[in-house]
């Protein structure tokens, strides 16, 4: 049987890359201290790797196809294939961006403001590109972490750091000078793979399901009865991908109605449609929607 060999992050992204595959249909078990997890997939192997290795070993065909993000494709320089963007909203795996931070005191204002200086980053080569695109040379020095500390503590002039909100850089007294990347999690192939029919159909499918699912976090289902008479009332109410889909009840006056929409909207738009008329409104979740 022909095997697909997966690679997913180990660390921050462990658990929300789980519950992702969970909802595209993929059941992963990751046993404790194991770097090899199960799946009910006989067609695929897993193997966990660290996010900033990812593409190193995707690249060299170590494994076939990973999740990482593409900032570490970038800082290492790997040739692969981008299959697709699986970052989504606050949580989990969230789009990030590295950012230039200093000292709340410090008197740099812009990137210029750099040139001769000393900064501290996990992503040297990104940040050395960023500073030579705009003309400065500095003193960029790999740090193995508690990065905004040493801007804090004058150690270095600047830091490179990962931020979603900024909030934890304002905690410490830092402020952000520029963004040197914005960053999401992909989906990446190794080109010999991706030339393979079997596995690149295999890689599609998996990118497919797990794009539904991360729609499907997004979404829930609508279920409701309406009566014919209050039925235009109740579709102007509904803020749909599509036109709901309408089923006729067994009472010739009464319709049943089904329709999805954004789940941050179902709170108020629930007492909207029991006002225009709706009667055994159900509300349900959604592992994947698929366009």
């Amino acid at each position: 049987m022909s095997k697909l060999n997966l690679g997913l992050p180990k660390g921050s992204l462990q658990d929300a890359t789980v519950d992702l595959m969970a909802r595209a249909g993929f059941r992963v078990v990751v046993r404790e201290r194991s770097y090899f997890p199960t799946v009910d997939d006989e067609e695929l192997n897993i193997v966990l790797f660290r996010a900033q290795e990812m593409s190193r070993y995707v690249e060299r065909g170590v494994v076939d196809c990973g999740l990482t993000g593409q900032d570490w494709v970038a800082e290492n320089g790997s040739r692969v294939v981008e299959v697709a963007q699986l970052s989504y909203g606050k949580i989990g795996l969230a789009p990030v961006k590295w950012v230039i931070a200093v000292p709340d005191a410090s008197s740099v204002k812009t990137v210029k403001d750099l040139q001769g200086k000393r900064i501290a980053t996990e992503v040297v080569n990104l940040t050395k590109k960023f500073l030579n695109a705009h003309g400065v040379t500095a003193d960029v020095e790999f740090s193995w972490g508690a990065t905004e500390a040493k801007a804090k503590a004058g150690i270095v002039d600047a830091i490179v750091e990962l931020t979603e909100t900024g909030s934890s850089l304002r905690a410490n007294n830092l402020r952000i000078v520029d963004t040197v990347m914005e960053s999401q999690t992909v989906l990446i192939a190794n080109e010999s793979a991706w030339a393979e029919q079997w596995k690149r159909t295999k890689i599609e499918n998996m990118a497919l399901l797990l794009k539904g699912a991360i729609v499907g976090r997004q979404l829930v289902g609508l279920k409701m009865n309406v009566s014919k008479r209050d039925y235009e009332a109740v579709r102007q109410s509904l803020p749909a991908l599509r036109n709901p889909t309408v089923s006729q009840l067994s009472d010739p006056n009464w319709l049943a109605l089904e329709v999805v929409v954004d789940e941050k909207i179902a709170r108020t738009l629930i007492p909207e449609l029991k006002r225009a008329g709706a009667e055994g409104i159900i509300e349900f979740p959604l592992n994947k929607v698929v366009f």
